[in-house]
């Protein structure tokens, strides 16, 4: 059993935080590859030490001295090295590193040093080795992960060790240090996961598992116990802040569960995330597995009689959006209308092209913008399994007096979403989550 674990920048806050990982890898010896974040917020008004090296970059940048943030910086590693009695020689990194700043240093580089330093500390704490992740993590020239030569790499440096390396960066052809976008470790830790074929990738944050839906809108929502790959993607396409999007393709090719857990509560099974489950596994008693939305939505309809019947229409429609650089999110239609559902910051600036060109194009008998819309998901992989569903959720809504404006649903009901005013999408929210999950 070979598990890869990661652990969030709340998880590396400081000593405390230290000594609950070293508790989590001792109670399971498969625990033997570990990524780690840069050290996260202690408090509330307490700076990310990522955040605080993109501040002494730009300071860098505009000529303004950045000593301060530098201290601030190298005063958090200290304190954690210090309180856990450790011998890693910070002194001497940090000198080099302050040389740097004043010679030349490429942003990617010097935002990395955050992974870097927290990973030095806790493969000390660990008595792991350091593995820098330059020396593994490969890109191309185009900036994508050149995953065979990773995997190949990995697996020399890690073969039959107990190993900690830092999340978020790499190395392009010729050496330069290369980041992820912001979120990354959790793509590092996908990758490693992947690269060395583990039998489940655990995900260490500050809350146990993926939530049902967004605490600030329901109080105390559930967690999310076992939720499929699949459910997992519309869930995070529609809004719900999961995993950083990348972070699944990796492990879900080679068919790795993934675990979200709680490094404050580990006894918490958190989140299993698998392609499929059987019955056997299943313990969830209602069809909804989690509720999730975005607002700033615009609906524009073309109406044009036998529009349906019309061969090329929808494509002139789409063509038109797609010269503009405009995503459509969903398209419901009938026989002599079909609604786009798009970004209304996408489509202000060419909102009036765009009417102009289905005009020219189509002419149609009518076209309506509505604005201010929201859209709101209700996912579950057991909905094609149960019959009325649908009729269940409206119902519920129409009750509440949330009027409906927009449908969509597909053939295999993983999920039915549906469009509202934006004044209704907190409503909406938590009328689907008291009906139908409490």
């Amino acid at each position: 059993m070979l598990k890869v674990v990661k652990f969030g920048g709340s998880s590396m806050a400081d000593a405390k935080q230290f000594q609950k990982i070293k508790s989590i890898i001792d109670a399971d010896p498969a625990r033997t590859v570990v990524v780690v974040s840069a050290a996260g917020k202690r408090f509330k008004d307490d700076h990310k030490v990522t955040d605080l090296l993109y501040l002494c970059y730009a300071h860098l940048q505009y000529g303004v001295n950045c000593d301060g943030i530098f201290e601030m910086i190298s005063n958090r590693y200290l304190e954690i090295r210090n309180e856990l009695g450790l011998k890693t020689d910070l002194e001497s990194e940090f000198a080099v590193l302050r040389k740097k700043l004043d010679s030349g240093i490429s942003q990617d580089e010097l935002v990395s040093r955050g992974e870097y330093f927290a990973a030095k500390l806790m493969a000390d704490y660990l008595g792991f080795d350091f593995v820098d992740s330059k020396d593994w993590m490969r890109f191309k020239y185009d900036g994508n992960v050149d995953q065979a030569v990773s995997y190949e790499a990995l697996n020399k440096l890690a073969d039959g060790k107990k190993v900690v390396m830092p999340g978020f960066y790499g190395a392009m052809p010729d050496g330069r240090i290369k980041t992820f976008s912001r979120g990354g470790s959790d793509i590092t830790g996908a990758l490693a996961a992947a690269a060395l074929n583990a039998d489940v990738y655990e995900n260490w944050t500050d809350v146990s598992g993926i939530l049902m839906a967004d605490p600030r809108i329901v109080d105390n929502p559930k967690p999310i116990e076992r939720v499929t790959y699949n459910e997992l993607r519309e869930l995070s396409y529609i809004g719900a802040q999961v995993l950083h999007e990348m972070t699944i393709f990796p492990v879900r090719e080679k068919h790795i569960p993934v675990n979200i857990r709680n490094t404050n509560e580990p006894d918490h099974p958190g989140t299993l995330i698998c392609e499929e489950f059987d019955d056997t596994q299943e313990s969830r008693p209602g069809f909804i597995t989690g509720i999730a939305g975005k607002k700033n939505y615009s609906i524009i309809t073309v109406e044009k009689s036998g529009m349906s019947g019309e061969v090329g229409a929808f494509r002139q429609i789409l063509e038109i959006f797609e010269a503009h650089n405009v995503c459509v999110e969903y398209a419901p239609n009938g026989i002599d209308s079909l609604s786009l559902v798009v970004s209304t910051e996408k489509i202000s600036p060419c909102l009036y092209s765009v009417i102009g060109e289905l005009q020219k194009s189509l002419k149609p008998d009518n076209i309506k913008v509505t604005e201010n819309i929201a859209i709101v998901a209700a996912v579950g992989r057991k909905m094609a399994f149960r019959a009325g569903v649908s009729g269940q959720i409206f119902a519920k809504l129409g009750e509440n007096g949330i009027n409906i404006r927009m449908i969509s649903q597909g053939p295999d009901e993983l999920n039915i979403i549906v469009g509202v005013d934006g004044k209704d999408f907190a409503k909406t929210i938590g009328v689907l989550y008291n009906s139908f999950v409490n």
